[in-house]
């Protein structure tokens, strides 16, 4: 057999590899969303803001979406109740944001 037969024969195998691999990649990396719950979140998942939440307690993380941190505080906070902080890439919406945020 020739090369290119091997080629061919493991170019499905390495096309997969390559679209997989930024999704394993995302799902790895540290959340960019981080927020507090002021009550424990009832479900382990939430969908919000385009993007998908996971909640323990009263915490809940996510990866970045295409909103601002405002949008998705609120579109989170419709979902999982009040929110007492929240974070994204590690800064924290100011009171009064997280009071709209909250509205």
């Amino acid at each position: 057999m020739s090369i290119t037969h091997y080629a061919r024969a493991l170019a499905p195998i390495f096309a997969a590899a390559l679209f997989a691999a930024p999704a394993l990649a995302q799902t790895n990396a540290a959340p960019f969303y981080r927020a507090e719950l002021a009550a424990p979140a009832t479900a382990p998942r939430a969908i919000a803001g385009g993007v998908i939440w996971q909640c323990s307690g009263t915490t809940c993380t996510a990866a970045k979406g295409n909103s601002r941190p405002l949008v998705m505080c609120a579109r989170l906070a419709r979902e999982a109740g009040p929110i007492t902080s929240f974070t994204a890439g590690g800064e924290a919406l100011a009171a009064e944001q997280l009071a709209r945020c909250n509205r």
